[in-house]
């Protein structure tokens, strides 16, 4: 059961996430951040219930829609926004932009470009975890479309194979890219294709971060306790386009209308409000707090210095890895 001060939590994460995405998109208009940005709006549940359910040393890894996953491991909003001006004060020194975030003191591997890529590291993270004998566990997050790929087979296989700690969870927001994926796929329902690996597949309503949390809580507890891999299907919805360069045309305006209705968000203040667990005078004094958070992210990244030259070569050879001054 959680208490007052968790829903609150997970109200305070999604709401940043949120509104630190809508700063993304402002910033990206204004071409002062650039390449390929993916945002996360919408489907900020899966992200803030699933991690919510970890402990601090387990293994975290995502997509190139990472933002969000990011945050919710407690990552830095001003380096986050610096990484996405590509700043040197940035969470990987400019070098990683939007997709390949990565936090490792919080044990977030990062974003991965490659759709599907997330999945051998974190079976690979789990190994270790096994090698180790130690209570820990990796949580790898993809897309729908990474479900169709030849090394989603290859990573099930072989978590199951090895009976690892990894939980797999597929962030279904029924698009990959802009492909339906009831035609993309000849099984859309994720969740039971768990069966051809001999692991529990489980489905949630991604739009609700208390369902997310609960079931999460259930299952890292199973697989922590040596029992093997899990799948884990949360069915969401983004909001925006794939990327930033996508007008999203292929969705129908009313689908996108119903969808919207279920926004986690405004869910979780009712039963805030209805539960007597906070105001509405309070949940705007929240907005107004991370509001702040959000203005003084992207004017840390704006007055942050850009890497020098030199630093095309660090992390290249042995002999350039320099210290970070900024961790």
């Amino acid at each position: 059961m959680l208490t007052d001060t968790a829903k609150n939590r997970l109200y305070w994460q999604m709401l940043l996430i949120r509104r630190i995405e809508e700063r993304v998109a402002e910033m990206y208009g204004e071409q002062q951040i650039g390449g390929f940005t993916h945002l996360y709006i919408g489907q900020e549940a899966v992200a803030v219930g699933a991690i919510s359910a970890l402990n601090h040393d387990d293994y975290v890894i995502s997509t190139y829609r990472d933002h969000g996953h990011f945050l919710a491991r407690g990552g830095d909003p001003n380096r986050f926004m610096a990484e996405l001006f590509g700043r040197d004060t940035g969470i990987c020194r400019g070098k990683g932009g939007s997709m390949h975030l990565a936090d490792v003191d919080r044990y977030f591997y990062g974003g991965t470009g490659i759709v599907g890529g997330s999945m051998p590291i974190a079976v690979g993270l789990a190994l270790a975890c096994s090698y180790r004998e130690d209570d820990r566990l990796a949580l790898c997050f993809f897309g729908d479309g990474a479900t169709n790929q030849g090394v989603w087979h290859e990573a099930l296989n072989f978590a199951k194979l090895w009976n690892l700690p990894v939980i797999f969870v597929c962030e279904n927001n029924f698009y990959g890219i802009g492909t339906d994926v009831r035609f993309s796929s000849a099984l859309s329902e994720v969740y039971k294709k768990a069966s051809g690996y001999g692991m529990p597949g489980y489905r949630i309503n991604g739009m609700d971060v208390l369902e997310v949390r609960q079931l999460c809580d259930e299952v890292v507890k199973h697989v922590r306790a040596g029992n093997g891999p899990a799948l884990i299907e949360a069915r969401c919805y983004r909001y925006q386009g794939h990327s930033m360069t996508d007008p999203g045309r292929y969705r129908a305006r009313a689908e996108e209308d119903l969808w919207r209705k279920r926004d986690p968000i405004p869910r979780l203040a009712k039963l805030l409000i209805d539960e007597r667990i906070a105001t509405e005078e309070r949940l705007a004094e929240i907005d107004a707090e991370i509001e702040e958070i959000c203005e003084t992210a992207a004017e840390f990244a704006a007055s942050s210095p850009e890497p020098p030259a030199s630093a095309l070569y660090d992390y290249v050879f042995a002999e350039r890895y320099p210290s970070d001054p900024h961790a």
